[in-house]
């Protein structure tokens, strides 16, 4: 049923799909996108701390590992506070996280310190991630879908805006001091949002959640079940998706094109992902998100396999915008899943350990790859080995989907 135009501004009359639940919605990417900065400054200021501490760049490249395990356990964390205590909550601890970690990451006199800080960077940038994709996903109802990944595309977002940003801070003022002003422009500005945002939602964000409708589809399986075959596939297609998105600036240098072709087939890849997500959430919204999840994998299967067969500088052109266009909706996808599946009460926590499995996926996809790469001496065998964990999470994607229809039958 259409929501009324003009729905009370009383956070207890609050109804799905209403133009409140945009007005909660724009101000949850805006959160998003600055809140993202924890995922992409660090690569940026990678040469720069190298060269001042004298550091070898697997020592340096720490910091971004300990940003993914950040990020990816502190999804669990601030989901369970989600749940518990509602989404302002969650994000009041992110700000904190942010702005005391970008100061004293600016302020850090040895490596060890600038590494282990940037823990508490991902930990805070991760409250505006999986947790505001759970949270979106209790303010519609008929756009749930589109919801959740115009939410999840605030970290695309800021991943367009905040590395020229940062360098441009880096080149007039050094790393240090632009880490510092990051930390209080982060405290300020989402502080701000976060306020208006509380406005928005009152008290009605737990209640919405106690009250909210049971899961759209049965499994018949058990919620601890479902997420652990959920984290699998999780983990399965983000190893097959690492594989271009961290080695085709490598790839490009290694077929003579140079690095900074494939840093623009990078880039091109997160322009046509933001495409992906939202055009992912409108099809969601149509046909579910197991079906979703299944088209994007198998999908994705198919652009890993052009990479196999075509190498020149124009087809890789092509099929970075192809890939982007099919893999920039997976993730997302998941969060869908779990509202549509689970009990809306624990859609944070639940969503936060999918997205900690993807980031493990991540992570370990970008590692074997790599190692893939110099035990043969070509990306070849790592394309394979993504087509294979690709090929397990579409086997898990379709077993659910079958399970689904038969319980559509049985209903």
């Amino acid at each position: 049923m259409r929501a009324p135009a003009n729905p009370s501004k009383d956070p207890a009359a609050f109804i799905p799909d209403s133009r409140q639940a945009w007005v909660r919605l724009a101000l949850a990417v805006l959160i998003g996108s600055i809140g993202s900065v924890g995922m992409w400054s660090v690569v940026v200021v990678l040469p720069v701390v190298q060269g001042e501490f004298g550091a070898t760049r697997g020592a340096v490249s720490l910091a971004f590992t300990l940003t993914m395990l950040g990020f990816g356990s502190g999804g669990v964390l601030t989901g369970k506070i989600t749940d518990r205590f509602g989404i302002v909550m969650a994000i009041t601890l992110s700000i904190g996280l942010l702005a005391l970690a970008y100061i004293g990451a600016g302020l850090s006199t040895t490596l060890w310190q600038f590494i282990l800080i940037h823990f508490l960077i991902g930990l805070g940038s991760s409250a505006t991630f999986a947790p505001l994709m759970a949270e979106a996903s209790h303010w519609f109802d008929r756009y749930r879908g589109l919801a959740v990944t115009i939410v999840a595309s605030g970290n695309y977002v800021g991943g367009a805006i905040w590395p020229p940003l940062v360098n441009w801070g880096v080149q007039t003022a050094g790393w240090r001091t632009t880490h510092i002003a990051v930390g209080i422009f982060c405290a300020l500005a989402m502080t701000a949002v976060l306020l208006v945002l509380r406005m928005q939602i009152g008290a009605a964000s737990q209640r919405d959640h106690v009250n909210a409708a049971p899961p759209r589809v049965d499994l018949q399986l058990s919620t601890n079940t479902l997420t652990v075959l959920l984290c699998i596939a999780s983990i399965s297609c983000c190893v097959a998706m690492s594989m271009p998105q961290v080695h085709i600036v490598a790839y490009c240098g290694d077929l003579g094109y140079g690095v900074a072709r494939g840093a623009e087939m990078l880039s091109l890849m997160m322009g046509f992902g933001i495409i992906s997500r939202i055009g992912s959430g409108y099809l969601a919204d149509k046909i579910g998100g197991i079906p979703t999840l299944l088209i994007g994998s198998a999908a994705q299967g198919f652009a890993l396999l052009f990479y196999l067969f075509f190498d020149s500088l124009t087809s890789l052109y092509i099929i970075s915008a192809m890939f982007g266009l099919f893999q920039g909706g997976i993730v997302p996808s998941y969060a869908i899943i779990v509202r549509e599946a689970m009990p809306a009460s624990e859609a944070a926590t639940r969503v936060g350990i999918v997205i900690f499995a993807s980031v493990f996926g991540m992570s370990f996809g970008g590692w074997i790859s790599g190692f893939i790469f110099d035990a043969t001496g070509s990306y070849a065998a790592a394309f394979m080995n993504g087509l294979g964990w690709n090929a397990l999470n579409i086997t898990i994607m379709v077993a659910l989907l079958l399970r689904a229809r038969q319980r559509l039958a049985m209903a």
